[in-house]
């Protein structure tokens, strides 16, 4: 008996986390390598869905990625955090953008580590956030120093605000010189969708055509 509630307190203890990421594998390899170190209640792939499993379960943590359909994990970092703001966002991504870090920081997240992690790290980074600490993967943690210990720090750019979390994406991939095709099989989306990301980039920053989009990024050194 005395076995039996310890090991429901244990249990207990353990972070409640909802993993929110737009790969379906991705969420259950992450199940997998957690294990039994976090409690995992819930999973989205997508922002609205997130934010309404975020609120029905409103766990300690949410495992968040950065570049999600419907506007990215800031779009759910706002809507989730102006209602319930004692819940906790780790950012967990591919990109190492020094852009999608700072947005994510900016936005709420006590956290960001790349997809590069271990396991057994990502389970470390998960209680620590939870607890409270923030937790960067070691080359990230330069960017937000920079960006939030000078007292002259630049105001974000509004140019850049217009964009989505994919835009932003698509817009560095153009801008270092890659085909549609190419950016397609990097970021897993159809030639068709980087089209329409390319045309809504071009309108919002009332630019012409590719080369203007790349001599633009590269003044913001986004490349």
């Amino acid at each position: 008996m005395g076995e039996e509630s310890t090991n429901l307190s244990d249990k207990a203890a353990v972070p409640r986390v909802v993993i929110v990421d737009d790969h379906r594998l991705f969420r259950s390899g992450v199940r997998g390598e957690l294990g039994d170190a976090v409690n995992v209640i819930g999973e989205a792939g997508d922002v609205d869905s997130a934010v309404h499993v975020i609120g029905e379960t409103l766990p300690d943590l949410v495992l968040l990625d950065v570049h999600l359909p419907g506007g990215g994990g800031v779009e759910v970092l706002r809507r989730v955090l102006a209602r319930h703001p004692q819940i906790r966002f780790l950012a967990l991504s591919v990109s190492d953008a020094a852009e999608d870090v700072i947005g994510v920081v900016r936005g709420g997240a006590r956290g960001y580590v790349t997809k590069t992690i271990s396991g057994r790290e990502l389970a470390d980074a998960i209680v620590r956030v939870a607890d409270g600490d923030a937790v960067f993967s070691p080359r990230l943690a330069g960017f937000v120093l920079d960006a939030f210990s000078a007292t002259d720090a630049p105001p974000v750019d509004p140019e850049l605000d217009r964009l989505t979390q994919r835009e932003r994406e698509v817009l560095r991939h153009i801008a270092r010189g890659y085909a549609y095709k190419e950016v397609a099989k990097e970021l897993f989306i159809s030639v068709k969708t980087v089209e329409t990301h390319v045309s809504s980039v071009l309108r919002k920053l009332q630019l012409s055509n590719r080369h203007e989009l790349s001599r633009w990024a590269t003044a913001r050194r986004l490349v």
